[in-house]
């Protein structure tokens, strides 16, 4: 399996500021590199019950055996923070990563990064959760302090959340809190709520006096996660963007069989047993069909989706200090254009599943 990278910088949150002048020199350098055509590239992935499929792959060789096909080689790289991942993304140090559709928008396409969501892997039907202590009542949460990875998905799902019982940011506290430290804290005397995803979320359910008090399964089909890629490269490379689809849906045949050891071999990796990654995959809306991810990458209630996320990115200054609408950034699907059609950073791309698709037939 391939090492994880070492982190390129220190800072992280906010996201907003997540990506320093250094950085975007970094990416406006390395964009013309990235654009030409090459044989060797690079994914990242982080610890999520979606994103284990990467794990396997990489590990029984899939990604290679696809890579081999079309005469490219492919290093599959975890990284064990989620935000730094993107980070890495963004910087022009790895070509593709797993990411949810908000991250997407906020992190590199936002930075000016051209971004390509070349898979739509699933949505959370239960993997994010809000956990209070003391009570089973979302309505609780206010006045609290909320751990969570500020101004990631996790804060798009918190309002949400919040809007259900009508509350807003106003009556909580937010702090800050990497996902990889997110269930040791909750432990802590001073935390008294969370935010989180799976993994963490099942390990923290399991902890004294812990109480799920709203989850995704409430917002079916808003937080996308997806392997998105550089535009740029993909444009000038389209064998790396058949290889990873390939291997993907190889891993998908295995999935929806319910395969035992490919799904124990994705459980050992994301740190828990079969029962426990099962339990995961029950709150994973996984889309093991690529004729459904093309339905839904062709969709019009993508493109409604991904306004409400600029929507929600905008009033959190997630889209940069001087954007002076949500639209700043455009977004392409094949149903439109949200946004700025002469800006347009990120796109939904079927194209690529298409031909997956019609090599099987």
């Amino acid at each position: 399996m391939s090492q994880p990278l070492r982190p390129f910088s220190p800072k992280r949150l906010p996201i907003a500021a997540a990506v320093s002048a250094t950085l975007m020199a970094s990416v406006l350098t390395a964009a013309p590199l990235q654009a030409q055509e090459r044989d060797q590239f690079s994914v990242c992935w982080s610890i999520y019950a979606g994103w284990m499929p990467w794990a396997y792959a990489d590990i029984e060789g899939i990604v290679d055996k696809w890579a081999e096909q079309y005469g490219i080689s492919i290093d599959v790289i975890q990284v064990n923070d989620y935000v730094e991942s993107i980070n890495q993304f963004t910087a022009g140090n790895v070509d593709g990563c797993a990411m949810t559709n908000m991250d997407a928008l906020t992190i590199p396409a936002a930075s000016g990064v051209d971004s390509t969501a070349l898979i739509i892997n699933d949505y959370s039907d239960g993997n994010d959760g809000i956990v209070l202590k003391d009570s089973d009542d979302l309505a609780d949460i206010e006045g609290r302090r909320v751990n969570l990875v500020q101004f990631s998905v996790s804060h798009y799902f918190l309002a949400r959340a919040l809007e259900s019982v009508g509350l807003t940011e106003r009556d909580i506290q937010t702090v800050n809190t990497s996902d990889a430290d997110i269930v040791g804290l909750f432990s802590s005397a001073s935390t008294e709520a969370v935010a989180a995803w799976n993994p963490q979320l099942s390990a923290i359910a399991d902890m004294p006096d812990s109480n799920v008090v709203y989850t995704s399964a409430e917002i079916p089909g808003e937080i996308l996660d997806m392997m998105v890629v550089n535009t740029d490269t993909l444009a000038a490379n389209p064998n790396f963007g058949h290889a990873l689809v390939g291997a993907w849906y190889e891993v998908m045949e295995l999935v929806e069989a319910g395969d035992e050891r490919a799904l124990t071999i994705m459980a050992d990796a994301a740190g828990t047993d079969l029962e426990g990654y099962r339990a995961q995959l029950d709150a994973t809306y996984l889309y093991t069909d690529p004729a459904e991810a093309i339905e839904l990458m062709e969709s019009e209630e993508l493109l409604e989706t991904m306004q409400r996320v600029a929507e929600f990115s905008f009033e959190h200054g997630l889209l940069g200090d001087m954007a002076p609408n949500p639209g700043v950034v455009g977004i392409q699907t094949p149903s439109g254009v949200f946004g700025d059609d002469g800006n347009v950073r990120l796109r939904f791309d079927p194209s690529y599943t298409q031909a997956y698709l019609d090599s099987r037939q």
